[in-house]
């Protein structure tokens, strides 16, 4: 990938001769969407720097006024406005044109509507005028949308070029935040399938802004690019896998995964509707810790339960742990595959600086048979074998993604009749049980793991999602910081040969080449049991701030 033009990174996936019609159509029909005065010059676009993320400062595009409100989280976007210092139509306006500038770079868009946004923003201005209060607690406030959740009159996907849609109506999530006052502009990008650490479609492959030969991650991954190049101070994903804290981690901004069946998830665009062998959950990817409970505080207090009766009616409850010694577990490796140099620099340095804190009490945390939690998962993604995602591909023409290919192969996907599905599930629920008593047993509050086996990886390379879906599986909630390090081919070596762990770990070493990853973000991740959100945010609170003391 590093020889490639720029040109070539950035492309889509391909197909046969009718897709390939239907996918320049598509890309022609955003690209007209942005405005001619916000086209980047040519010459930036043939051959950009790796570390992309200064373009929309230096690029001119962009006036004084409109590279400090982007420069703003959506804490500080939501009290600016409630205070009247900052309109909605100034806040939708900057950040629209900084995704605009974000996608040319990227390729995180698949659809753009600032002009619809900033009409939404004025109706909001003009209440504020008249009314002198704010709509709700987002008021005015722009979020950047995943394209697999349908918002009205935009284009959205189910994860193939054959179920690409333009919505007509708001799902639940959209249609909650839209009640509270956000504001529109964006649809971002994701992968074929939905089912990659990877974000690659027909729109074009995402890249990271920090080093665009590493991915975004997936399948959140147009909106982690975009909140790492600010054209959005906050996003929604999904993650059924590690779909938000994979893409957050890998360009360094915070994201959660909050206890499914908590936050809405109805009308999400898919195939597989009706499969729960392992539910998805959805929540924000932003750009500080307040962030993130400002969205969950948001959205819950929405009582989204009333619409839909798959969510249960569970407050956020955010304890104060002033009252009390958290009690931190530390896990270097999942037993599995050992994390890169960089990673493990990061959770020694945590691991120091914790010890040294009279707030918290760490502990080294032992994972529990994490290799056979992940081939429960593994098995439980695609119980047909795979057959949906072949049928949806060949419908459209659509040329098959290797690692789409990977995940629907054997040894861990087949068809599965019902009594084998029963099978299936009987395994995952002992295994949950298995894992709650080996949790107890380890006396621990919460957790700090890597969120993946690295930084971010080289393109089409992400064949391991142990360190988030296992949390999946156990329905665990976690939640992905920034430790504020990167990369350092100068200090991120191995001291000597590494002994593989097993046949993944083997491929994860054969990864490694210090001087590739440079600069990438190096991020971790704090889980606890299910439906413990509240206490994720606050140790993660607490464990950011004693680590970057």
């Amino acid at each position: 990938m590093a020889t490639m033009s720029f040109k070539e990174k950035i492309k889509g996936i391909g197909g046969d001769a009718s897709y390939e019609a239907n996918a320049c159509f598509l890309r022609e029909q955003l690209e007209a969407k942005i405005p001619a005065s916000l086209k980047l010059p040519p010459a930036i676009l043939e051959d950009p720097p790796l570390d992309i993320t200064h373009i929309p400062e230096t690029c001119g595009l962009l006036t004084p006024q409109e590279l400090v409100i982007t420069e703003l989280d959506a804490t500080a976007v939501c009290q600016k406005i409630a205070a009247g210092e900052l309109t909605a139509v100034e806040a939708v306006t900057a950040f629209g044109k900084r995704a605009a500038i974000a996608h040319q770079l990227t390729a995180c868009l698949m659809d753009f509507f600032l002009d619809e946004g900033i009409k939404q923003a004025q109706q909001l201005d003009e209440y504020f005028q008249k009314e002198g209060k704010v709509i709700g607690p987002l008021h005015g406030l722009p979020i950047s949308v995943k394209g697999h959740y349908p918002l009205k009159g935009t284009v959205g996907s189910g994860g193939f070029l054959v179920n690409i849609e333009t919505s007509t109506e708001d799902c639940d999530m959209t249609s909650i935040l839209r009640s509270l006052g956000a504001v529109f502009y964006v649809k971002t990008n994701q992968p074929q399938s939905l089912m990659h650490l990877e974000s690659q479609s027909t729109y074009g492959r995402v890249l990271n802004p920090h080093n665009t030969n590493l991915t975004p991650g997936g399948s959140s991954g147009g909106e982690s690019a975009l909140v790492a190049m600010k054209g959005s101070c906050m996003g929604i994903g999904t993650d059924g896998g590690g779909s938000i804290r994979g893409p957050s981690a890998h360009c360094g901004i915070y994201g959660i995964r909050p206890s499914s069946r908590t936050t809405p998830t109805h009308g999400l665009l898919w195939y597989q509707h009706g499969q729960d062998g392992v539910l998805v959950s959805t929540g924000p990817m932003c750009r500080s810790a307040r962030d993130m409970r400002l969205f969950l505080e948001a959205v819950l207090g929405a009582n989204p339960a009333l619409r839909d009766p798959e969510v249960l009616p569970i407050p956020l409850k955010v304890p104060d742990l002033t009252q009390k010694k958290l009690r931190v577990g530390i896990m270097m490796h999942d037993g599995v595959v050992m994390p890169h140099p960089p990673t493990i620099r990061a959770l020694n340095l945590l691991k120091a600086k914790l010890a040294a804190s009279s707030e918290v009490e760490v502990v080294d945390y032992t994972p529990y048979d994490h290799d056979r939690g992940y081939s429960i998962v593994r098995e439980l993604y695609y119980e047909d074998g795979g057959d949906t995602v072949r049928r949806f591909s060949k419908e459209g023409g659509e040329d098959m993604h290797p690692l789409t290919e990977w995940v629907i192969s054997p040894p861990y996907v087949k068809n599965h009749d019902a009594a084998q599905v029963w099978k299936l599930r009987d395994q995952r629920d002992d295994f949950r049980r298995e894992y709650s008593d080996h949790w107890w047993s380890q006396n621990v509050d919460v957790v700090v793991c890597p969120p993946y086996q690295g930084t971010a990886s080289r393109h089409d390379t992400a064949k391991y999602w142990g360190y988030t879906a296992i949390w999946n599986l156990l329905d665990y909630p976690g939640a992905v910081f920034p430790t504020g390090l990167v990369a350092d081919p100068a200090v991120d070596i191995y001291q000597e040969p590494p002994s593989p762990m097993s046949a993944a770990d083997e491929y994860n070493i054969s990864l490694y080449d210090a001087a590739i990853f440079k600069g990438a973000p190096v991020s971790l991740q704090t889980v606890s049991r299910r439906f413990n959100d509240g206490l994720v945010l606050a140790a993660q609170d607490v464990i950011e701030r004693i680590l970057k003391s």
